[in-house]
């Protein structure tokens, strides 16, 4: 009998599903077009698709876009603050930055109007005393006029929460005795950590989510249940991690960034079992490419990121780089006779010219047709029968060509090139400027479009090679599957070190260990094993940046202990100490990741498999580099292991297409993986 691990990502347009069946050792997948406006419509049809009984799947892991889509459209529910009195516009005030730094002004709205940020008086000190305890009555009374007023959602934020959290707990238990729905925060259950502003934007973006995602989930978990689901399902966090419904329903401001976090520790995976430590990762789809580091097998951890102006989020992320170049971004020609590419899209709904559903502006995917990169006959996801590669011609020459003056071909080339010129300036954002060598590390392009840019960008940045996996149009799902679940703790110290009871102190987070690790357990998930990991940010008195130090903790915690490691920790960043200067002991956090059991990339290996000649299926006339050659034709995914098939050349396969530029060689890996090199 079957046993199915499914993971599923949903896009802006496909919607990737990746199906893994334990009991028969073999893996599946599919790409179906996302359903607007229910994203759980295009989830169910994806898995029905492939797995005939509902009733046969174990685990669905989910990365989602509900969240992201929710802040970056504003669509998120009505919400109000009750905060401590004179910080109603923490939120406005942010830190002091603008949308255009060197303009002279700069139009922001926060995600919650003023009227709807109340306040009432308290007070706690910063070392934590209680100077005013705050009054239930006043607190009730503001969150039924914030219900009067309309408001779905309420967030309760005191300046000093961090240090104390006992009026804000009292304040919360006062809401949630009138609040009509669960969708209520307390900013310190979120982000117990100094720095209001950071604290209360998290936090206010948690409850701003918490009407969508909660309904999105129910509505899924419904759809499910109504085909005989009688599994688990868990939900990618934005670092890379999964947890429970119910955790994603508390806290969605952690699914900010879930599916782009999964296509990395997809690409991680890949890459451990292929032998490589440092890659860039490419995602390519319709709308955005985002680019994410891997150096000496580990991806970059940042511990806040801005979803878009203003709206930040606190909490440990997969450092993810987005810019607006995705296969429906927009080619357009300015009144100054400039030729520009995105960040405008045509997403899915209509999508390119060539889908034929309305769009009339030429888009990425128009230009790379029109080369002869893409087959017109086999679009994937199976939304259309064909692309209509006319009228993206016509798009591409009324558009781009004709007030260029040049020919349709160049055209086409001319937009191909921009895309690639941003894809690269992204790439050289997380690798150059942070003190990486491209030349030691390799793309992983996938999403629908990466594999049709790969080579271009091992061109123009000088990466040593790509490698592009065995399914590169639905590595994301894949990363729901391979996907540990882990939940992270941070609470603020805020102390000199000569004044910390270290041993008292390790015991503290000894506790938020076993606390928080009783919430992996409680999810009802099988681990291979449970690994914590301990940190600290320090910094020396006098500075304002952190520096993140890990620690063991082995039979205890002590102050030798900690200076050592923030001495390491320091060392390595900046190449020298301070010396004669205390150091500060800012926040501690807590990690407990659970080990889910491994997947056996070996099952993407090619079974057989045929020579280069025996899977060419064809040729097509291709323009690369000004001229038109003749490139052959190959079914991808039944190359032998070890097969070498000399650029320019197309590879072929249901979830993307894969260019093989002019003086690249593309050769098949033991696990099917293609990895792309400069010809010798």
């Amino acid at each position: 009998m079957s046993a199915y691990v499914i993971g599923v990502d949903v896009g802006g347009t496909f919607t990737d599903v990746f199906v893994w069946d334990e009991a028969e050792g073999r893996v599946t997948t599919t790409k179906v077009p996302s359903t607007r406006g229910d994203q759980s419509k295009g989830f169910i049809e994806g898995i029905g698709q492939l797995v005939a009984t509902f009733g046969d799947i174990r685990t669905v892991v989910h990365g989602t876009t509900v969240g992201t889509n929710a802040l970056l459209e504003r669509k998120g529910a009505r919400t109000g603050i009750v905060t401590t009195t004179g910080f109603r516009d923490v939120l406005e005030m942010r830190r002091r930055d603008r949308p255009t730094t060197w303009g002279l002004r700069g139009a922001y709205t926060p995600v919650v109007d003023r009227p709807d940020r109340r306040e009432v008086a308290e007070r706690v000190l910063a070392d934590g005393t209680v100077m005013e305890k705050v009054s239930p009555d006043a607190v009730k009374a503001e969150a039924q006029a914030l219900r009067e007023a309309g408001c779905e959602a309420l967030c309760v934020f005191f300046v000093n929460g961090y240090a104390n959290a006992e009026n804000e707990r009292i304040a919360v238990e006062a809401v949630r005795s009138v609040w009509p729905n669960a969708y209520v925060t307390a900013a310190t259950e979120i982000l117990p950590e100094i720095r209001e502003f950071e604290r209360l934007s998290t936090a206010t973006l948690n409850a701003y989510l918490q009407p969508v995602v909660s309904s999105y989930l129910d509505r899924l978990e419904s759809g499910l249940d109504a085909q005989g689901f009688a599994g688990q399902v868990l939900i990618v966090q934005s670092n890379g991690g999964v947890m429970s419904v119910g955790s994603a329903k508390r806290t969605p401001v952690r699914t900010a960034l879930s599916g782009p976090a999964a296509g990395v520790i997809a690409a991680q995976a890949i890459a451990t079992a292929a032998g490589v430590e440092n890659i860039v990762t490419c995602d390519m789809g319709g709308t955005s490419f985002d680019v994410s580091l891997v150096a000496g097998g580990t991806p970059a951890l940042a511990p806040q990121t801005a979803i878009d102006f203003g709206l930040v989020v606190r909490s440990p992320m997969i450092e993810i780089t987005t810019i607006g170049a995705g296969g429906g971004s927009i080619a357009t020609v300015d009144a100054s006779g400039l030729l520009r590419v995105g960040p405008e899209s045509a997403g899915s709904d209509p999508g390119p010219v060539c889908y034929g559903l309305g769009n009339d502006r030429p888009t990425v995917t128009d230009a790379n047709l029109v080369l002869g990169r893409i087959n017109p006959d086999r679009p994937i996801g199976g939304k259309l029968d064909r692309l209509d590669i006319d009228a993206a011609r016509a798009a591409i020459a009324r558009d781009v060509a004709e007030p260029l003056g040049i020919s349709v071909e160049a055209a086409a080339e001319a937009i191909l090139a921009l895309a690639n010129a941003k894809m690269a300036g992204a790439i050289r954002l997380v690798s150059i400027e942070k003190g990486h060598d491209p030349a030691k590390f390799s793309a992983m392009p996938f999403g629908g479009g990466g594999s049709l840019h790969t080579g271009a960008l091992i061109k123009d940045v000088g990466l040593r090679s790509a490698l592009v996996p065995r399914f590169p149009g639905v590595t994301s799902a894949l990363g729901c599957v391979v996907a540990d679940m882990r939940h992270d703790r941070v609470q603020t110290v805020n102390r000199l070190l000569p004044e910390i009871d270290a041993g008292a102190l390790g015991a503290e987070m000894a506790q938020a260990a076993d606390e928080t690790e009783a919430l992996v357990l409680a999810s009802g998930t099988t681990f291979d094993r449970i690994d914590r990991a301990y940190e600290f940010d320090m910094l020396y008195l006098g500075q304002t940046h952190t520096v993140a130090v890990p620690v063991e903790m082995g039979e205890g915690l002590t102050r030798e202990a900690m200076q050592a490691a923030f001495d390491a920790a320091y060392r390595t960043a900046f190449g020298r100490l301070l010396e004669g200067i205390p150091m500060r002991v800012m926040n501690y956090r807590v990690t407990v990741i659970g080990r889910r059991p491994a997947f056996d990339m070996a099952l993407f290996a090619p079974e057989g498999g045929v020579g280069a000649a025996e899977a060419r299926t064809g040729t097509r006339r291709v323009w690369a580099e000004g001229a038109w050659h003749e490139a052959g034709i190959y079914d991808r995914l039944s190359l032998a292991t070890g097969e070498a098939i000399a650029g320019p050349a197309i590879l072929e396969q249901p979830d993307t297409t894969i260019f093989v530029d002019p003086g690249l060689t593309a050769r098949v890996d033991r696990f099917g993986n293609l990895v792309i090199e400069r010809t010798a």
